[in-house]
């Protein structure tokens, strides 16, 4: 009983270090768990996902991200009008508003990985460089989640897992 209540009064105060363990800054920007899902072999795209949040008093805006695992990346947004999924690329970027957050997630914004080299596997982590007009450029680690993850894991330290 006593091993059970050290054991969760320690998750319970690790929690928020693990948590914050996968947030990059930038200026007064704020990357949230940037993650992807692992793709099947062959795939020659993937998504990127992550939260940025403007802490400052001026917009600033996503205009570009790169990976060495794709050819190249673009910036989409997915949307649902009258029933009709449309995806577009955001060729002038993403605008992210002073103290607001936008989040890039499945059917909505979000990074498309164009000419995957190899497939993004379960437990990878992937390194990103994200450029804003304002904040300048930001290296960010990319997680690499299941195949029909939804959302990044929560709470989940990925240091251990493979570059």
């Amino acid at each position: 009983m006593f091993a059970k209540t050290v054991l969760a009064l320690a998750l319970l105060v690790a929690t928020p270090f693990m948590t914050a363990a996968h947030e990059f800054k930038a200026g007064d920007l704020t990357i949230g768990h940037p993650w992807s899902r692992a793709t099947p072999g062959g795939a020659k795209v993937g998504g990127g996902y992550l939260t940025i949040t403007n802490n400052g008093s001026a917009p600033d805006r996503l205009m570009a991200a790169t990976t060495a695992v794709a050819d190249h990346v673009e910036i989409h947004e997915m949307a649902t009008k009258d029933g009709v999924m449309t995806m577009r690329p955001q060729p002038n970027g993403v605008t992210i508003e002073p103290g607001k957050t936008v989040a890039f997630a499945p059917g909505s914004y979000h990074l498309m990985l164009m000419g995957l080299k190899a497939p993004l596997k379960e437990g990878d982590r992937v390194k990103a460089e994200l450029t804003f007009e304002k904040a300048g450029k930001v290296e960010v680690t990319i997680n690499v989640e299941g195949m029909g993850a939804q959302h990044p894991a929560p709470g989940e330290d990925h240091s251990q897992h493979k570059m």
